[in-house]
């Protein structure tokens, strides 16, 4: 179950990086025609920098809490390799052995 939620971690890691990408681009779109005075651009531009405020907002949330979902993941591995010790030892070995296999192919 840990494997699931750390590729999630990741997936929404790049989602919050992109998302922050976007942001940053329609911010500059807003900036480039912040020239033009039409009212109706105005509005819009009002309205898209809502949203955008909106969505940083959540994009800290998200971020915020997907810390603390990797803070809490230290800590339970923290905690299950000092009461485990034998069996992290094992796992460990073995995901180098298999990595050795793997490498020694190529």
């Amino acid at each position: 179950m840990n494997a699931i939620n750390s590729s999630s971690d990741i997936g929404q890691e790049q989602l919050i990086a992109d998302f922050k990408v976007v942001m940053d681009d329609a911010e500059a779109l807003l900036q480039a025609t912040a020239h033009q005075g039409d009212a109706k651009i105005d509005a819009l531009r009002a309205k898209a920098r809502e949203s955008l405020r909106k969505v940083g907002a959540q994009l800290t949330a998200s971020q915020a809490a997907l810390m603390a979902n990797g803070k809490k993941a230290v800590t339970a591995t923290d905690v299950y390799v000092h009461e485990n010790p034998w069996a992290a030892l094992g796992v460990a070995g073995g995901i180098g052995l298999v990595l050795g296999l793997l490498l020694r192919r190529h």
